[in-house]
């Protein structure tokens, strides 16, 4: 089963006419960066790679930060206790939300990076934790998964599927490993643009930026999946809960509108450059739009 729900924007850049990025380009992005998005990241001290979600009940930042993984562990709740569930974290950043959800709910997870750097910092996070006996970290590839891993009970992607290359791939490992039973749910970006032509630049800065290789419709979403054996349950629409407008995200648009175009710059400023494009699209309201 599906479940999507996310943040930010609607998956995937299937169409988009820039170039894919091939696995080493995001695996060399989450390596470069990582360390400065704990470092100066709002959500790093939590581990939180992903945006906050100002959702209902939520009173501050650290709250914002998980809310995606508290409406994860409402999923968790829908399975039977009488054993830990299998949770399998696809795209897992450094750990943040395996983590919290393992201190959360008696659970055995698995996570997937592509980037070492990430699983470095993945590995130290579980151990300062005191939780390697419930929880791992792999390196490796969604789209690849290990043979030997099935029987997962609960997969998850929060902002991580838009880097893949294939979508359909990416729901075929998935539900490869799902047991009878299992759901997968896919917090993420995806177009509502209808193919409108001023959305292309703010597109093609976003996916440059973000090194976006996968943006599609949540329609398109729903037939993939269901053409690779799972059932759409329910999409939720995040949005209206992401923080738009503010005065720091006002700053780094006037920087990357200054100096985005000198490539010496732009290589270093991509993650700004590539937020402030999808801020503008979020914002538009139709250029790119909505967190599922």
């Amino acid at each position: 089963m599906i479940v999507p729900f996310a943040a930010g924007l609607k998956p995937a850049l299937h169409a988009l006419a820039d170039p894919h990025f091939a696995a080493s380009d995001v695996r060399r992005y989450y390596d470069t960066h990582t360390p400065g998005f704990m470092r100066h990241g709002q959500g790093g001290r939590l581990g939180a790679i992903h945006r906050a979600v100002w959702g209902p009940g939520v009173a501050d930042r650290d709250r914002a930060f998980r809310y995606v993984e508290d409406l994860i562990l409402r999923e968790l709740d829908t399975f039977p206790t009488d054993h830990p569930i299998e949770v399998l974290d696809l795209g897992c950043g450094v750990g943040g939300s395996l983590t919290y959800l393992a201190q959360q709910r008696p659970l055995r997870g698995v996570g997937i990076t592509l980037s070492p750097v990430q699983a470095r910092a993945g590995r130290a996070r579980i151990a300062a934790l005191g939780l390697a006996d419930q929880i791992e970290i792999v390196d490796g590839d969604y789209n690849a998964l290990p043979p030997a891993l099935t029987g997962v009970d609960l997969a998850y992607a929060i902002e991580s599927f838009v880097h893949g290359p294939s979508p359909e791939r990416f729901l075929e490992e998935a539900a490869r490993v799902l047991a009878p039973g299992g759901r997968l749910v896919v917090c993420d970006d995806f177009r509502t643009d209808h193919g409108q032509t001023r959305a292309a630049r703010t597109l093609a800065q976003f996916a440059r930026g973000w090194h976006v290789n996968t943006l599609i419709a949540p329609e398109e979403l729903r037939a993939l999946a269901a053409r690779a054996g799972l059932e759409p349950i329910r999409t939720t629409d995040l949005t209206p809960w992401l923080e738009l407008g503010r005065p720091r995200d006002r700053a780094i648009g006037l920087l990357a509108a200054a100096v985005g175009w000198i490539p010496s710059i732009s290589t270093r400023l991509a993650p700004l450059i590539g937020g402030a494009a999808l801020q503008r699209g979020l914002a538009r309201g139709g250029a790119l739009v909505a967190s599922h």
